[in-house]
């Protein structure tokens, strides 16, 4: 384990301390003293997996190209690795984004390099089954396995995603255990890593840059291709112009990122990339108005609903130290894929103090309890596949009166049902793993001190919103690509199907939830997206 305190935050790491002697064209949006009128080739909204891939792609084909993003500039040299400032500069609502009813926590990144920033590094290829099912069922055409391999192998190769060659910390050194006691299939995890120490803060920004994200690979080299960057700029609409799409208009925000300075960020192009991810983008259509005749736009949009179980072990864990997710099993992932009851992906997350606090869905003395033993706490987390069911119809984007958007979506008895079979899962392989008491995260359970115990007690537990705690850092869908307009919003290729020029490459492209972690998701569809388009220009 690296020792902390000798560690030099961005020492040397950081690329951004060089713009300007590589003459990167980097503006403030919270600075403007006049409003701004540009044009481009293209503008790409957005600057995480999909905005990030589609700016280097287009940018080395000699295309000018803008990118916007609302979220601050935020680099290595001041990631520190404490949660408050992370929290409140890194994250949409400074993790405070939820569901409409408040019910679900939705972590997604805010800032240049957007979730790639703050996520955790693990990168699995869309499943087999995922894309077979939106062949056979959704009218997605180019995306088999054998047609998008190229695409991951270059964007693995371009992000270093490699198997973890490090031994598993203790944390996940439990699934592994306890899969291995109860006969269940368990995998090593691959990650988009470069020089890693080991840390185990990665959803906090990566100090030493070793994580392969945005912020550090693509948008450089976008940057190094003269690609203009334009940071604190929340697009509000795409500008109309007839049957085409010409640009969007963007509001500069003050540095907290929460009000406006009243300067706006024109910007005309050839053509618009909507990456701002599957809220974001659909509310940028709906703010638009643009045509949607089959009321697909934000309808559809899918999370990995997660739940959890807390263990507590004699010995210590330090679930915040060492790589956060190195084993995942997904025995009881693709069991089923269209009928029957949800599968889903077992995996661990890490456990720092206040993230820890609010995963655990508790207070009083069960939470001090709790705290009091975080170095001796191991996590398990059951992400949930949705969307593939006729039971499993996800939620929908809207917008609230301000123009902000909402996610409508709620736990329904489909999704209930699959955390009641999650804690079962979970519980018993943290006493298979050696635990001395487990709690499943339901405001009424309590620490259980064996199997037997814990199974009555979740068979006995109220199955309800606010209830259960289930948050999801996977949103997907909302804008799904399809051949048949009835069902998608564009087509297989990204392209908006009511307006010319206009393009979406993001996770709310996938018409169905990934059922894995979706980074390499997005990275492997925008890059034949984004090849796709930058050819359109060549011709």
């Amino acid at each position: 384990m690296t020792n902390l305190s000798m560690l030099t935050f961005g020492s040397g790491t950081d690329p951004y301390r060089k713009a300007e002697e590589r003459g990167w064209d980097i503006t403030n949006a919270t600075e403007l003293k006049t409003s701004l009128e540009l044009e481009a080739d293209v503008v790409i909204v957005g600057t995480g997996a999909g905005g990030g891939t589609a700016a280097e792609t287009l940018s080395k084909a000699g295309l000018s190209v803008v990118l916007l993003e609302a979220g601050p500039l935020k680099t290595s040299s001041e990631f520190n690795m404490q949660e408050r400032p992370a929290y409140r500069d890194l994250y949409q609502e400074g993790t405070g984004r939820a569901n409409k009813s408040g019910s679900m926590t939705i972590l997604q990144g805010r800032s240049v390099g957007g979730s790639t920033t703050v996520n955790w590094t693990t990168s699995f290829r869309t499943p087999p089954q995922t894309l077979k099912f939106w062949a056979d069922n959704m009218g997605v055409v180019g995306c088999s396995v054998e047609e998008l391999a190229p695409y991951f192998k270059q964007m693995e190769t371009r992000l270093n995603i490699e198997k973890w060659g490090m031994p598993p910390n203790p944390n996940n050194e439990a699934l592994k255990t306890a899969s291995e006691k109860l006969g269940y299939s368990w995998h090593v995890i691959h990650r988009n890593v470069k020089g890693c120490l080991n840390l185990g803060y990665c959803g906090l920004g990566c100090p030493v840059d070793a994580k392969q994200s945005m912020l550090v690979t693509t948008i450089p080299t976008a940057l190094d291709h003269k690609a203009k960057l334009i940071h604190h700029a929340r697009v509000e609409r795409v500008l109309v112009e007839g049957d085409t799409v010409v640009g969007v208009e963007a509001s500069a925000l003050t540095p907290d990122g929460w009000g406006t300075t009243g300067q706006t960020i024109k910007v005309r192009t050839a053509r618009t990339v909507l990456a701002g991810g599957a809220i974001n983008t659909p509310a940028v259509l709906l703010r638009s108005k643009v045509p949607d005749p089959h009321g697909r736009i934000g309808k559809r949009t899918f999370l990995h609903p997660t739940t959890l179980s807390m263990a507590i072990f004699d010995k210590q864990i330090n679930p915040f130290y060492g790589a956060p997710q190195s084993v995942y099993s997904d025995h009881f992932q693709w069991q089923t894929v269209d009928t029957g009851p949800v599968g889903f992906k077992l995996e661990v997350p890490p456990l720092h103090p206040a993230f820890a606090a609010g995963f655990y869905g508790a207070s009083g003395e069960m939470l001090t309890h709790g705290m009091d033993k975080l170095a001796n706490t191991q996590c398990m987390i059951a992400l949930m596949r949705d969307g593939f069911d006729e039971r499993s119809q996800g939620g929908a984007v809207e917008l609230n009166d301000r123009g902000e958007p909402l996610l409508d979506y709620e736990l329904d008895a489909y999704l209930l049902e699959g955390v009641r079979r999650a804690w079962n899962t979970m519980v018993e392989m943290q006493f298979a793993s050696g635990a001395k008491t487990v709690r499943p995260a339901h405001k009424d359970a309590e620490h259980y001190r064996s199997w037997t115990a814990a199974k009555a007690a979740i068979a006995a537990l109220q199955y309800a919103p606010h209830k259960v705690t289930v948050g999801s850092a996977h949103v997907m869908s909302g804008c799904a690509m399809g051949e048949d307009e009835t069902k998608s919003v564009t087509n297989s290729e990204g392209k908006f199907h009511h307006l010319a020029n206009l393009y979406v490459m993001d996770g709310s492209l996938f018409p169905t939830s990934i059922g894995a972690n979706p980074q390499l998701s997005i990275y492997g569809l925008v890059l034949k997206l984004s090849t796709n388009l930058a050819s359109q220009f060549a011709a």
